[in-house]
């Protein structure tokens, strides 16, 4: 009896997807010869590029995955955000087309089928087509809805994860998102969509968890009335994470019924992204080491 496994015909495609990636990566040579050398699902991507979405994280260019890395120094065409840092955009390809799609609430920028129907006509033209998002593609970054249009126009493409903001944040921050016997889970909400009607309230209230709202510092109202309103205590700890990983970080920490005063005051501050919960406390305690240890320096230098 033939013990062998057969490959699916999903898997072989996804092989197939695989194959064309690795031969671009180790020749570098035009993709279409490469293209023509495989065939995904039984139909040939000969003249297809090849589409790399991939998690740029949380600004700093030290917390790139390798894979990443190699991915944006290898593009043809490189179409980022607007929280890639200019330090990441300047590894890129230096032959390589750029081609910014930043959002920001109250901005005008493409929607995102235009987006899209510019990853796949770059595609088309035989080239290595880098997506590159802050964060991580596949957490509040649109890569679902831009490979289910890669794989409706049968273009080959791969996710690279990165570093979300969450991550990123809480240990730039010195902020565990879990923390034993203080918080048990953590869950990550886009503040874009919150309303003061969000029937989920009453679950995100409950104690010994930890709430992460990226872009929500514009939603700062509804967030507090909300969990005020769900039951979760006014003294809880908030602590609001401006220009995380980067130079420019600021961490401010307040309680929730404190949240609303202190996003007037920092209205404007983009990116920004909230932590609220009692792993917020910790925060004091693990960076007094840290600061304790900067001034020693200082003082013998």
């Amino acid at each position: 009896m033939d013990k062998r496994i057969k490959m699916s015909e999903q898997d072989t495609a996804f092989h197939d997807h695989f194959t064309l990636h690795r031969e671009y990566q180790n020749n570098h040579a035009d993709i279409s010869q490469a293209a023509a050398k495989v065939s995904i699902a039984g139909e040939s991507v000969e003249s297809k590029g090849f589409v790399s979405l991939v998690g740029a994280g949380p600004s700093d260019p030290d917390l790139l995955t390798v894979k990443a890395l190699r991915a944006i120094q290898q593009a043809d065409v490189l179409v980022y955000d607007r929280l890639v840092s200019q330090e990441i955009i300047a590894l890129a390809n230096p032959d390589a087309e750029h081609l910014y799609v930043g959002k920001r609430c109250g901005f005008p920028s493409l929607s995102q089928e235009a987006i899209n129907d510019l990853l796949i006509t770059k595609a088309k033209q035989g080239q290595y087509v880098v997506r590159l998002k802050g964060g991580d593609p596949l957490i509040f970054g649109r890569g679902g809805e831009e490979g289910l249009a890669l794989t409706q126009q049968g273009i080959p493409f791969e996710f690279i994860p990165g570093i979300t903001a969450a991550i990123g944040c809480a240990a730039s921050s010195f902020i565990p998102l879990t923390h034993r016997k203080v918080s048990r889970s953590v869950t990550f909400i886009t503040g874009h969509v919150v309303t003061g009607a969000l029937p989920a309230w009453s679950m995100l209230a409950s104690e010994g968890q930890t709430l992460v709202f990226y872009m929500g510092l514009e939603k700062a109202i509804e967030i507090e009335t909300g969990l005020l309103q769900a039951g979760l205590a006014a003294t809880t700890p908030v602590a609001v994470v401006t220009h995380g990983c980067s130079p420019l970080q600021q961490v401010y920490v307040d309680q929730l019924d404190g949240l609303q005063a202190l996003a007037h005051k920092l209205k404007g501050e983009s990116p920004a992204l909230l932590i609220i919960g009692d792993v917020v406390t910790l925060r004091a305690e693990l960076k007094a080491t840290i600061v304790g240890s900067q001034s020693e320096l200082a003082a013998c230098s």
